[in-house]
């Protein structure tokens, strides 16, 4: 069913798709536009097709985005371990490997099957890539951007400072109006 956070991609590519995810997901739009947008995201990353959401599908999606919004909300890598180790604890099964039966490589899942419901594989497959890659980085693995305007989720990738917006454009927007409050002060 769906991939792992491993599978064909780094752990880098996993925690952009979480990303990606979470941003539909946590957006308020219909139905239909969800699934849309999360398909594109899926197909984007690798998944193969048929990809077949349902609305019961999509309901647990959302309340898994919900799950995950604090850990791109945690204020250091100490908060977002803590609420990765509950969501963790709460959620995920035993580290297996697996290769679908000899449909993919070997990579590791940390939901209950491999066909698993949607919710279950991205809440787990987030949190296992979300993990990884805050162990690496020793540092919050993710964010929401700090513009006032948008609030998307992003990721941490890189080893310089803190991100705060989610794009090179909101950073630009957000500096130009201070740039602009401080010259009418």
């Amino acid at each position: 069913m769906a991939i792992s956070p491993l599978l064909g991609t780094t752990v880098h590519d996993a925690a952009r798709r979480t990303a990606e995810m979470l941003a539909v997901l946590l957006e308020p739009i219909g139905e239909a536009t969800a699934v849309e947008r999360l398909i594109a995201v899926l197909r984007a990353h690798g998944e193969p097709d048929p990809i077949l959401i349902s609305a019961a599908d999509l309901t647990e999606l959302r309340q898994a985005a919900s799950d995950l919004r604090p850990v791109f909300a945690a204020a250091d890598a100490g908060e977002a371990a803590a609420r990765l180790n509950g969501l963790l604890a709460a959620h995920a099964g035993l580290p297996r490997l697996t290769d679908h039966h000899g449909t993919s490589g070997w990579h590791l899942h940390v939901d209950s099957r491999d066909d698993a419901p949607w919710g279950e594989w991205f809440l787990t497959s987030a949190c296992l890539a979300l993990s990884v890659l805050l162990a690496e980085r020793q540092a919050p693995p993710a964010g929401l951007c700090e513009s006032p305007s948008c609030g998307k989720p992003f990721v941490n990738v890189g080893r310089g400072s803190p991100r705060r917006y989610c794009s090179g454009r909101c950073a630009t927007r957000e500096r130009v109006a201070a740039h602009r409050d401080i010259h009418r002060a």
